[in-house]
């Protein structure tokens, strides 16, 4: 890549992970494979989302996919769905801790769309909000807008990225695979510090039953751009999408 490196502009968010450094050669390479099948999608602005259970690694393929981009050229914006959930505070008014409840009410699908993809998409727009309100402070972030480039790449991660309410603003999907019982591992290891020992359970029976009622419902694999199994983090692999569930 010999273009001038362009920024990357992320949510002001408390909640925001460091960009990783490179695990291996294997990993940047892919890296490298599908940021280029995303920009080759065209020079006006695109979106795109990165999917996945719990704690299969999507923020930090979110952030990979951000870096290269910026470096080929091309502005980018980086957003987590997990900024745009309803607020705690009113947990109280619908179901939010079964697998189920957090599945129908935790995220804020018109708050996301109306402050982020609607303006994204937007050719006319020339700002956006990367945050609704802060999963830790609960700091409403709403008002601070971000500079929309006319040429921008908007690279969003979270679980649910593919439903209905807003699966057809995505210009490249991308799935990051792993096996369920390694989403668990892994979440419950990473929430350890907050969620102590009720960490596993958090994971087990809430999000991995949302994450089953989501696969069930809406099958979204089957129209993934890139399809990548990230089992092991160092040698990550594109695979072909699974074919579409008989109904």
């Amino acid at each position: 890549m010999t273009a001038q490196p362009a920024p990357v502009h992320h949510s002001s968010s408390t909640w925001r992970q460091p960009v990783p450094p490179s695990a291996s050669v294997e990993r940047a390479a892919l890296i490298e494979e599908v940021a280029e099948a995303i920009l080759a999608r065209g020079p006006g602005r695109l979106l795109v989302g990165v999917d996945g259970l719990t704690a299969a690694g999507k923020t930090s393929f979110g952030h990979e996919l951000a870096e290269w981009i910026a470096n080929a050229g091309r502005p980018v914006l980086r957003a987590t769905l997990d900024d745009f959930k309803k607020p705690w505070k009113d947990r109280h008014l619908y179901d939010r801790e079964s697998g189920e409840g957090y599945y129908r009410n935790a995220y804020d699908y018109e708050l996301v769309k109306r402050l982020l993809l609607d303006p994204c998409r937007n050719p006319g727009a020339d700002a956006c909000a990367l945050c609704g309100i802060d999963p830790l402070t609960q700091r409403d972030h709403s008002a601070e807008r971000t500079p929309l480039a006319p040429d921008a790449v908007l690279v969003v991660d979270g679980v649910f990225a593919f439903r209905p309410e807003i699966d057809s603003f995505w210009d490249y999907r991308v799935w990051i695979d792993i096996d369920a019982e390694l989403s668990v591992r892994r979440g419950a290891e990473r929430d350890q510090d907050w969620a102590g020992s009720d960490a596993e359970s958090l994971h087990r029976d809430r999000y991995l039953v949302a994450e089953r009622i989501y696969l069930d419902e809406v099958d979204p694999l089957p129209r993934m751009d890139a399809f990548v199994d990230n089992t092991d983090f160092g040698r990550p692999r594109l695979l072909p999408p699974p074919a579409p569930k008989r109904r």
